[in-house]
């Protein structure tokens, strides 16, 4: 059992978050009310009646995917927030690292561009991958928060990577224990982006 603290965020405005992800914020393998993007969702609801959080997440996104929808999404959501969670099966793919740049850099770029704030939370590679390209892979999220000026979280799964338990049966995928743990890691950050 995962004990969830949190002190509240008070007075918040009406806020919308937009979560574009891939399996990992898409509850993969699991019910959709047990993924952390919901589990989010039931936080800012107990803070705010009107917050709302939309899941644009697809199981097997891309960057490229993503910023084929990004476009669409953002004039027709229009958030005040997006979680950007993208990378992973690009580099699970073995695709180049600069073409993940690009990607991502033009749905931050889109966001901006429409006033809307990013959360860019970062992922990293199983180590068969071999150091060269884990490492440029890696540094993609540091790149683009600093090049951006936005808020990131190095590593979604921080404090999971070595919890096989935590894990479904691909190795892959968090099981729904773990899905609080994926809140925390993202939380004191984004709390502090709706603070102000």
């Amino acid at each position: 059992m995962i004990l969830l603290l949190y002190s509240p965020v008070h007075a918040l405005a009406v806020t919308t978050v937009l979560v574009l992800g891939d399996s990992l914020s898409a509850a993969y393998g699991l019910e959709q009310k047990q993924g952390w993007v919901a589990l989010l969702e039931r936080r800012l609801q107990q803070q705010c009646a009107d917050c709302q959080v939309i899941n644009a997440s697809i199981s097997g996104e891309t960057t490229a995917g993503g910023r084929s929808r990004i476009d669409t999404l953002l004039d027709r959501q229009h958030p005040d927030i997006l979680i950007l969670e993208l990378g992973g099966n690009d580099g699970l793919r073995g695709l180049p690292i600069a073409e993940m740049y690009n990607n991502l850099n033009y749905i931050i770029t889109a966001a901006g561009h429409r006033r809307v704030t990013t959360l860019l939370l970062g992922m990293r590679l199983p180590p068969n991958y071999g150091p060269a390209y884990t490492q440029k892979f890696q540094n993609v999220y540091q790149r683009l928060a600093d090049k951006h000026h936005i808020a990131w979280v190095p590593f979604l799964l921080e404090g999971l990577e070595n919890e096989r338990d935590m894990f479904q049966a691909d190795g892959i995928h968090p099981v729904a224990a773990a899905q609080g743990v994926m809140l925390e890691n993202v939380w004191p950050v984004l709390k502090d982006m709706l603070g102000k």
